[in-house]
């Protein structure tokens, strides 16, 4: 009678730890939380140390997160066109991966990017042609006219100076 107890409180006492730590987590290097709308984001040391909700990401998504950190300063200037200012209030492509860089250099990740076409598509054409030494400006008005028709309204995004 007295293990079965035993084993009960410990099942118990496992599953209130469960309850208790899943919607956070926290190591070393990586803290997430899980917004409203369902996008996961978490903490990072660095824009070189990537999030883990990308350990079983495929290719083209972890190099999509890749591509987005280093054009980190231009994406505040492209907007997405894939509904996510309503459903996750973003102002710019940029929020799509990446929802801030904070002083200290450590980085807070978004998984929008992991669910979504269209976001990573203007990440990856606003790399290659930076790559290519285009103008911010000129991206920017090359994302608008590529995604103006038949695409969500755009994110409230600045436009580049």
């Amino acid at each position: 009678m007295l293990s079965a107890l035993t084993r009960m409180t410990a099942g118990l006492t496992l599953a209130l730890m469960i309850l208790i730590t899943g919607c956070s987590s926290k190591t070393a290097e990586h803290e997430q939380h899980q917004l409203a709308n369902g996008d996961l984001q978490e903490t990072t040391s660095s824009l070189t140390t990537l999030p883990t909700f990308l350990d079983q990401a495929s290719d083209t998504i972890r190099s999509a997160y890749i591509t987005a950190s280093t054009v980190k300063d231009t994406l505040p200037y492209m907007p997405c066109y894939c509904g996510c200012a309503d459903s996750a209030d973003h102002k710019s492509n940029l929020n799509c991966f990446i929802h801030e860089v904070k002083e200290d250099g450590s980085v807070v990740w978004d998984d929008h990017g992991t669910r979504c076409g269209v976001c990573i598509e203007i990440a990856t054409t606003t790399a290659k042609l930076k790559e290519k030494g285009i103008s911010d400006q000129d991206i920017r008005a090359y994302i608008d006219q590529t995604y103006a028709e038949g695409y969500a309204a755009p994110t409230p995004t600045p436009m580049p100076s």
